[in-house]
């Protein structure tokens, strides 16, 4: 059997951090060698590109590449060819036309043929630089704190354009609009998440036909960014592949005990689990008397007590932490003495900080209160969960700062788009609205990221206070949660009438309240009886966010706003008694995203109205009688 592709070939492992040596034995031992990627120099061909044409017959010419003295592989565009420099998990990394690898005046028309295909278009992620232009209104503050390759690092761009601004250029493969403000050329880089530096080169997003396009069963549909009508497979939270049925198809994964599993590992009998759990516990108190025995010999020995608990304790805090360590004085520094300024969110999570650190790049300070050095240990273990899962839906992780003098400080990647809540109530700063379908992205990548983390990570992780503030937004508008409640045993919130004993629907009727939010553009603490009222009596349009335009929406949208709306009213009845999970939540998200990019038998399939979940509910006449029994602070 073929040997399994590098790590580099395979676009579904782009966001994993840490070497997964497992799942490469997983690979090779089931994975049928058919679909194994074709080779050119020392770039992996990953579907649905080939050098084959009998392989994958129904696959549009384009993707058939060409690959020149088996070193140098090429994509053909009507009458010009780009040479390729990397695959990444939804586009191709080209280099530009012409004989000299480090040009820096290229020709505007040189991409043109890309606005003539049907399968591939300018990607945002570009980064322009323009040379010589005569109106420099059209440069942005991006040229700062650029780490370019050594190509371009001794000629740094004067005047800069991302292609995401979209206030000139307007997603076509045609430049031409630079040249009529006088610019003579232009290179361009990427900057994808993880890379020390940027690439040179044009991103080149792809898309299929919809008729082409076959995913695999755990696997779904996703619409292409800027490819008119092109899609692409991705694997469900879960899973990781290409999401192609003719492809690598979507593996289980799961992550137990803080290591990364894959396939039948994840299905592990609980009679195992409980071996596991009676082993620890006649482990665990042999380990504590131990340690009780070696820490009675240390205090014996004729040291000064206080430098050595000082030194030894922060030594294995330090040691504990895997990711990068920080200084206070650092994150001090970046957050301008954690001034009230820069607090983005004060909740019963901790205070969080937006910062700039002294390379420039911007940072989210998450500031936890522990109360003991076991909190501080418990902290560091999910930290390092998060860290080694990298979840596209959790902002990630860069580092951590443990001081024995402070409380733990988690930094996270400021994603480019700042808050949700920001967008929601339209705060300083904010240009562009939340449409409807960006919503609901956004509401089930949320959705899906707290499911796959309470259900597939053993132990679970629950955020324990999801609002607004803790999503942010990165360039493509996907979700990024973070300011998760890390300790294993916060205080009960007494200020909820329905009282809970469990974080998962603490979690649930948390994500109610932020649904219901992004229905009404209404804030957290503001959210009135009045709007449950309205949803009850089949009134919702009355307090739909007005910048939605309910009424002007097709009859398919407003069922959509409607369901949702639904599904929120049902997290706060239900949530907090177990009654619905957020599995439960993220499956129905999932599949009404689904009906939004088609809709079955151009129609929409029936759900339950909002008056039937009231009706059926147990709880209606309480929350008729004492409004303020459903809207806690």
């Amino acid at each position: 059997m073929a040997a399994p592709p590098p790590r580099h070939s395979l676009p579904f492992l782009l966001h994993i951090s840490l070497p997964i040596p497992s799942l490469f034995l997983f690979l090779l031992l089931f994975v049928p060698c058919s679909v194994h990627s074709s080779v050119c120099g020392n770039l992996e061909i990953p579907f649905p590109f080939s050098l084959n044409t009998t392989i994958h017959p129904s696959i549009p010419d384009p993707f058939l590449l060409y690959c020149l003295n088996s070193t140098s592989l090429f994509l053909n565009l009507t009458l010009q060819s780009y040479r390729i420099l990397q695959f990444l998990s939804d586009a191709v990394l080209v280099d530009f036309p012409g004989p000299s690898p480090c040009r820096h005046y290229n020709d505007f028309n040189s991409f043109s043929p890309v606005s003539h295909s049907p399968f591939f278009a300018i990607s945002d992620d570009n980064l322009f630089a323009l040379y010589d232009c005569n109106d420099s209104s059209l440069c942005k503050p991006t040229c700062q704190n650029l780490v370019l390759p050594s190509c371009d690092s001794n000629y740094p761009p004067a005047c800069c354009y991302p292609l995401s601004d979209r206030s000139l250029w307007r997603n076509r493969g045609d430049f031409s609009v630079f040249s009529k403000m006088g610019c003579r050329g232009f290179s361009s880089w990427v900057f994808e998440k993880g890379w020390r530096m940027g690439k040179r080169g044009v991103k080149l997003e792809w898309g299929l036909p919809r008729n082409l396009t076959s995913c695999d069963e755990n696997g779904f549909v996703v619409n292409a960014t800027n490819v008119s009508d092109g899609v692409r497979c991705s694997c469900s939270d879960g899973f990781v592949g290409d999401g192609y049925a003719n492809g690598f198809g979507c593996f289980k994964s799961c992550v137990k005990n803080g290591r990364q599993e894959y396939g039948s590992s994840c299905n592990t009998k609980q009679r195992r689990e409980k071996e596991l759990v009676i082993f620890t516990g006649v482990l665990a108190p042999l380990f504590i008397i131990a340690s009780l025995v070696g820490l009675f010999c240390i205090l014996k020995r004729p040291i000064k007590q206080t430098t050595l608990n000082s030194s030894h304790t922060n030594a294995l805090l330090q040691k504990a932490c895997r990711t990068r360590l920080f200084t206070y004085h650092e994150l001090q520094q970046a957050t301008r003495g954690f001034e009230d300024n820069a607090k983005l969110v004060d909740s019963r999570n901790g205070a969080i900080f937006a910062g700039v650190l002294g390379d420039g790049s911007r940072v989210v300070v998450h500031r936890l209160q522990c109360e003991n050095k076991a909190d501080v240990m418990n902290v560091l273990s999910q930290i390092e969960v998060l860290y080694v899962l990298a979840h596209k839906h959790v902002a990630h992780i860069l580092g951590c700062c443990i001081d024995p003098d402070n409380p733990p400080l988690v930094v996270y990647e400021h994603p480019d788009n700042d808050r949700l809540e920001k967008h929601l109530h339209h705060q300083k700063g904010i240009k562009q609205t939340l449409d409807w379908y960006r919503r609901l992205k956004i509401a089930t990548e949320t959705a899906s990221v707290l499911a796959f983390l309470q259900c597939e990570v053993s132990p679970p992780i629950f955020h324990n206070h999801l609002e607004s503030c803790h999503i942010f937004l990165d360039t493509n508008f996907s979700s990024k949660v973070l300011g998760f409640g890390l300790l294993s045993s916060p205080t009960e919130d007494k200020s909820h009438p329905l009282e809970a004993s469990s974080f998962h629907n603490n979690d649930v009727y948390d994500f109610g309240v932020v649904l219901l939010e992004m229905v009404t553009g209404l804030k957290n603490s503001d959210l009135p009886m009045v709007a449950l009222q309205k949803i009850r009596i089949g009134k919702l349009e009355e307090v739909v966010d007005p910048l939605l335009y309910y009424h002007e929406k097709p009859p398919q949208i407003k069922e959509q706003i409607e369901i949702v709306a639904d599904l929120a009213t049902r997290c706060l009845l239900f949530g907090r008694d177990g009654k619905l999970r957020m599995s439960d939540v993220s499956k129905e998200l999932t599949h009404l995203m689904k009906e939004n990019v088609v809709f079955v038998d151009g129609g929409s399939m029936r759900r339950p109205t909002i008056e039937e979940t009231f009706s059926n509910s147990s709880l209606l006449q309480m929350i008729s009688m004492s409004p303020d029994s459903i809207l806690a602070p």
